[in-house]
């Protein structure tokens, strides 16, 4: 498991810290991917710039991300690009501090509700799961929770309003297990103390 980290150290209860800077690669089971993303963590907070390549023999293509949370935890933007074959999109997401989301192809923003969603999450982009598990705490203390999310597909950029669950398994010195439920879908993943994805089994694992 290589990763860069300039910060190892997990901070106490009310302590404060500035800003790790850490660059982690993840790589697909069944899929030929890679999801590869630097980022910076502090408290709840998180910025995170990252790159996704899909090499499949069903698809392929490659996707750029950039995203940024907030002090409380909730999502404040996404941008992300995708490019095939045949073309390229690009899509930016953000969301007010009164709550309202606009969502943007580049012809002009559009507004929506999304049932009062805080977080987002991008098909196979396992970075997305850190989210709502640091904003929550499920890594470090249990929890239950069933949340409001606004879900990117890949490569299209289709935008759409889902329901997932979390909920806490375990929790350990180094390693917590986090129940993931959406749909029909249902998953342990492995998080390490930062509520970054180890292993996520089916999707992806860290390299």
């Amino acid at each position: 498991m290589n990763s860069f980290n300039t910060a190892e150290r997990v901070t106490q209860p009310g302590e404060t810290r500035s800003p790790s800077a850490q660059i982690v690669t993840w790589q697909g089971y069944d899929v030929p991917r890679l999801e590869q993303v630097r980022f910076l963590l502090s408290e709840r907070k998180l910025r995170a710039s990252g790159r996704i390549v899909t090499a499949g023999p069903r698809e392929q293509f490659s996707g750029s991300f950039e995203v940024s949370v907030g002090e409380t935890g909730n999502v404040t933007r996404l941008l992300l690009r995708t490019a095939t074959v045949s073309e390229e999109r690009q899509i930016s997401v953000s969301r007010s501090s009164e709550g309202a989301w606009l969502v943007d192809y580049g012809q002009g923003a559009e507004r929506a509700d999304f049932d009062g969603a805080v977080d987002v999450d991008v098909q196979s982009a396992v970075l997305f799961n850190a989210i709502p598990v640091r904003r929550l705490n499920l890594h470090l203390e249990p929890g239950e929770h069933e949340l409001p999310v606004v879900y990117v597909t890949l490569p299209d950029l289709s935008v759409k309003l889902v329901r997932q669950k979390y909920r806490t398994v375990s929790v350990g010195d180094e390693h917590s297990v986090v129940s993931f439920e959406s749909g029909d879908f249902h998953q342990d993943i492995t998080v390490d103390r930062t509520g970054l994805v180890v292993d996520y089994p089916g999707i992806a694992y860290r390299i």
